[in-house]
């Protein structure tokens, strides 16, 4: 019994965490939530001895589906070093020098990741950067002062470590019977809604601080080696109606088993909802959830045990790198819960 008397006293150990690092709460969003009531969410999971672990990213290698933005992922590894005048031997790697480490893999965007203009940029030439804002409305040269510099404000760094419950949305499961969405089709607040009303989360719902996961089914095309090439080429995703859904719910972070929460498909396999999007935004939920509500976008979620134990409501625990001045960073994000009834 003695662990369900340390369990409490180790979450009010980190509740200290603030005041030993740096000041960000003018550059943090939603993660103004994390504290004392979300710590104390994962109490019950972390004490009860029927609790397993969800590990919710992949592996991370040079086979796994990369993303077109970010470059290579080309890990060296090196042959063994020996130590003179030792017994010694050490090993190491490298990244090639161009790769976008935080882009590739399971990963979290900083606030940081997206800003926008007044005017839509037509392709031509360079884009007019004089008028660009971030999330509290920071000036774009406050964020990033020039071209090679790095992120100054919104950072990876400024985010903390996210502890809390997360809210497992399996719409493949009880919107679309088992079938994996397609690339063009949206979540939409009605989906959520009736996923919750089926599930065992009806009751609670969605609580703020809370990280939301959504399961499309889309990861059915994440393989490694990534041979068929197709996970990267399109995607379904979240509507803009349940975006700001959420956003008023004042969720931490939204993360789906896609490349991102957006919608990506050809033109004449985009669902109907694609007529919510506002005008001249080519990526509204990153748009909404980074510059206007600060909640982090969670990308390429491996939700596949979540919902092989149908786990709806669990302690999740993600630690991104504090890599200063970076938009994103790799993740290993983990879910400690019960399994459930189907």
């Amino acid at each position: 019994m003695i662990y369900k008397i340390l369990i409490p006293v180790f979450f009010m150990s980190i509740i200290s965490y603030a005041s030993d690092h740096d000041d960000y709460s003018d550059e943090r969003g939603m993660t103004k939530l994390l504290g004392p009531d979300t710590y104390l969410r994962c109490a019950n999971f972390l004490s009860n001895p029927k609790s397993q672990t969800y590990e919710l990213s992949y592996k991370r290698t040079s086979t796994m589906p990369l993303s077109p933005f970010a470059g290579e992922y080309k890990p060296k590894f090196l042959p063994e070093i020996a130590w003179a005048g030792s017994k010694q031997v050490f090993t190491m790697d490298v990244l090639n020098e161009n790769v976008n480490n935080g882009n590739q893999g399971t990963q979290m965007d900083a606030l940081g990741h997206f800003g926008y203009t007044d005017e839509v940029w037509t392709g031509e030439g360079e884009a007019d950067l004089s008028s660009l804002k971030y999330f509290g409305n920071f000036k774009g040269k406050e964020v990033k002062p020039s071209p090679d510099s790095p992120l100054k404000k919104l950072g990876i760094e400024t985010v903390p470590p996210i502890i809390t419950t997360a809210v497992f949305l399996d719409v493949r499961k009880h919107i679309f019977n088992g079938r994996a969405m397609k690339a063009g089709e949206y979540v939409t607040v009605e989906h959520v809604e009736k996923t919750i009303k089926k599930s065992s989360l009806n009751k609670r719902g969605i609580l703020p601080g809370d990280v939301v996961l959504i399961n499309t089914g889309w990861s059915d095309n994440y393989q490694d080696p990534d041979e068929l090439g197709i996970y990267y080429t399109k995607a379904p995703g979240v509507s803009y109606n349940l975006v700001k859904y959420l956003s008023k719910k004042k969720v931490v972070g939204v993360g789906l088993d896609t490349w991102g929460v957006d919608t990506f498909a050809n033109e004449d396999e985009y669902g109907p909802e694609r007529s919510q999007n506002p005008e001249g935004i080519a990526n509204p939920a990153h748009h909404y959830f980074l510059t206007q509500a600060g909640i982090h976008t969670l990308e390429n979620f491996n939700l596949k045990g979540l919902a092989k134990d149908n786990v709806e409501l669990s302690c999740v625990i993600i630690l991104p790198l504090m890599t200063e001045g970076s938009s994103a960073s790799p993740i290993r994000p983990v879910a400690i819960g019960n399994k459930s009834a189907s």
